[in-house]
């Protein structure tokens, strides 16, 4: 049986939480990857890491609030929580995004290749 998708409420969410989340490259890439508002599934994700790993690092953003995880059957879908974290630290999001950007941070993350 599967278990509910636990996502902290706006007022929930922690400063301490959200830069912890935020000290991993890989996430950092995830976090860049789904910048764009488009929600991916988990099975669309690309990065140098077991896939375990990968689940992982998609927890930890979700226990922290920066992402919000849907489920569809067996299927798991993971969208930004954009709007959410902005308005609990403006700005934080574009800060991250940009230095991000600058240092390449996170590069190794894409999409997986579609026929």
């Amino acid at each position: 049986m599967k278990h509910p998708q636990v996502h902290p409420g706006v007022d929930q969410l922690k400063l301490t939480d959200v830069m912890a989340a935020l000290s991993d490259p890989i996430r950092v890439g995830l976090v860049r990857l789904l910048s764009d508002g488009v929600e991916r599934g988990w099975g669309e994700l690309r990065a140098p890491v077991a896939k375990s790993t990968l689940s992982h690092h998609l927890k930890v953003l979700r226990a922290a609030g920066l992402t919000r995880t849907r489920e569809e059957g067996t299927r798991c879908f993971v969208k930004l929580r954009r709007d959410d974290v902005e308005s609990r630290f403006p700005h934080l999001l574009d800060a991250v995004l940009s230095a991000a950007a600058k240092e390449d941070v996170g590069r190794q993350v894409g999409l997986m290749a579609t026929n």
